[in-house]
């Protein structure tokens, strides 16, 4: 009876992913106005760093507290840098010294800070950064270890900030740059908790949810359909992609899939030690990898947390490939 029991368990859990799957895959239309939205655009990427010698790099953020959707027909309050999540990504290079601003405006309901991965010193900046409404502060940094790193709020309690969206990514490229491709991206994943569950309207924080590290929905550039119907990734066949990949959290890692692609390199720390001809990549709270990859033949390709599960709960994306079928490399072509 138990076995017969775990059996249409089973089942039903496989109809359900199959379903999602195929929404997810094949429903990209684009996405119908309605309330603000803080997705984050995944091809919103600064310019890579082309220059050899470190400079005096000055970057300014402004921390938002901002309502929008998180799934279509449902909003939360966020909070942000810059009014979406994640924040823009940030890019120096190895050696740069980094004049950092933060600015709170006094329409604020809390006090705010940042605390920089990438920085060498207590807190990362957030310790000279609380700025309470109307408030703004400076620091500096030196860029001393190249790689991709998660930025976040760490105003007291940290995982509060964290768990409503204020992270991003900042990038330290090596002395003279990473090496060229030819399209880039950036994604984040983040793990909401909300009250009540499911429903449409406005939902609330609950923090019994979180300390239980039971999430309501789990999104990639903070909405449910970010990556899918807003903003889906757009790239050719033939080209080479750098994918800049985070995890904001604050409980939930990813293990990172393309659906029908192998990252030719997966960066994580220098980028002189890459791991390569990986398919599945987990990266934690708090944590950024860089992955790379060539495009050999056209299709829509799910973006993937393999905790398949979590596609249920809205970690899913689309990459849109166009170009000339190669029947040599996969046969018949994809519908």
């Amino acid at each position: 009876m138990l076995d017969r029991f775990m059996s249409i368990i089973t089942t039903i859990g496989r109809v359900v992913l199959i379903i999602s799957l195929f929404i997810v895959g094949f429903n990209l239309t684009a996405y119908a106005a309605g309330a603000a939205k803080v997705a984050k655009d995944p091809s919103a990427v600064p310019a890579p760093i082309n220059r050899k010698d470190p400079a005096t790099v000055k970057i300014k953020l402004i921390a938002k507290e901002i309502t929008a959707e998180i799934a279509e027909g449902t909003t939360y309050t966020f909070w942000t840098f810059e009014g979406t999540v994640p924040g823009p990504m940030l890019r120096v290079m190895e050696g740069d010294t980094v004049e950092f601003t933060l600015v709170n405006p006094k329409e604020s309901q809390f006090g705010h800070n940042i605390d920089l991965h990438a920085v060498n010193g207590p807190g990362g900046g957030a310790k000279v950064t609380n700025v309470n409404p109307g408030e703004t502060k400076t620091f500096s940094f030196k860029a001393l270890n190249p790689g991709s790193y998660i930025y976040h709020c760490a105003f007291s309690p940290p995982w509060l900030h964290v768990s409503n969206g204020m992270y991003g990514g900042i990038v330290v490229e090596p002395k003279g740059g990473l090496p060229k491709v030819d399209r880039e991206f950036y994604v984040v994943q983040g793990d909401w908790y909300t009250s009540p569950s499911g429903t449409k309207g406005h939902l609330d924080f609950n923090p019994e949810k979180a300390a239980a590290e039971h999430p309501d929905y789990i999104t990639f550039n903070g909405h449910v359909d970010a990556l899918t119907k807003i903003s889906p990734l757009k790239a050719k066949v033939g080209e080479k992609v750098r994918l800049f990949f985070g995890v904001g959290g604050p409980n939930v890692g990813s293990n990172f899939h393309i659906i029908g692609e192998i990252f030719d390199k997966v960066i994580t720390g220098s980028h002189k030690t890459p791991i390569e001809n990986e398919e599945t990549w987990y990266v934690p709270p708090g944590s950024m990898s860089a992955f790379e990859f060539k495009l050999d033949v056209p299709g829509t390709y799910l973006l993937v947390d393999h905790a398949l599960w979590r596609l249920t709960k809205g970690a899913a994306g689309a990459l849109v490939v166009t170009g000339t079928h190669d029947k040599k490399i996969y046969s018949p072509p994809a519908p």
